[in-house]
């Protein structure tokens, strides 16, 4: 692969992946996120993983084949469900552990990931029970005349990232055309190993800005090993504006989660084959 074109195939971007890995997924409860490299991971060998995301089915997913070993999360969500039902009964059954942070909380650890920072001071979470679950969380006092405590925000850090864009170039630029970018940018720029972006279409880059403001260029090449293009590959989660969520599926999916043989009935007429089986069976 040269560093002007960095197109690799899901298999090329899950093969380059290890068991024990901190993976950070970006997206935001059943919104914008990577499936098509989730579901490629669930048909992988790896196990182990380690998970930092603002869950929804992608964390749900994963610990439906065991691929989790532990969850650092704000919540773990599908929007129009309150609870990813497989990521509850990873909970109950204790086959995960879980890291639960604030939302805001969260985000200050993915900027201190992002900047090669160990922590960084937040308001967020003093006077909440977060410090009394999170027993290992620190506080420091700012070294000005004020001399506030502060929760020192431990770094979220990460191996790789995996992020879905609605439009990429082949060098990795990325843009959202959506409503929000959901701090994807800093999932991208806090992995130490790789990052990698899989889009809705890969267009030239002179295309890139075409549909929007240049504030929506969101993801740089410099920051991003691969790209793949995976037409509604945030399926089941929403993309806009090229597909929102599809949520009679999600609501099957939810379920058929609650009952061992429709789940299996589930994984065999969707999951089971590869992506292009899976856009075929979903369409």
């Amino acid at each position: 692969m040269s560093t002007t074109d960095k197109v690799m195939s899901i298999d090329e971007v899950v093969g380059s992946l290890e068991s024990g890995m901190t993976i950070g997924i970006g997206g935001w409860g059943s919104r914008r996120k990577p499936m098509a490299f989730v579901r490629a991971i669930c048909r992988s060998s790896l196990t182990d993983l380690r998970v930092v995301s603002y869950g929804g089915p992608d964390v749900g997913l994963l610990c439906a084949y065991g691929k989790v070993r532990s969850v650092t999360a704000p919540f773990v969500t599908m929007d129009s469900i309150a609870l990813e039902p497989h990521f509850r009964a990873a909970r109950q059954n204790g086959s995960i552990t879980f890291t639960e942070y604030d939302e805001g909380m969260f985000m200050f650890g993915l900027y201190a990931a992002a900047h090669r920072l160990p922590f960084l001071p937040t308001r967020a979470g003093l006077g909440s029970d977060v410090m009394r679950v999170n027993p290992d969380l620190r506080t420091v006092r700012s070294p000005y005349d004020d001399g506030e405590e502060l929760v020192a925000m431990p770094a979220l850090n990460m191996d790789v990232a995996l992020v879905h864009m609605n439009r990429a170039d082949r060098r990795g630029n990325a843009r959202y055309l959506g409503p929000d970018p959901y701090l994807d940018d800093l999932f991208v720029k806090a992995a130490t190993a790789a990052s990698y972006v899989s889009c809705e279409r890969l267009v030239d880059t002179a295309d890139l800005l075409a549909d929007g403001h240049v504030q929506s260029l969101l993801i740089s090449r410099v920051h991003v090993t691969g790209v793949t293009e995976t037409p509604n590959g945030a399926h089941f989660t929403t993309c806009e504006p090229d597909h929102g969520r599809d949520e009679a599926f999600q609501r099957e999916y939810a379920k058929a989660a609650a009952d061992p043989a429709a789940w299996e009935a589930f994984r065999r007429r969707y999951l089971d084959g590869d992506e292009k089986a899976y856009q075929e069976a979903v369409r």
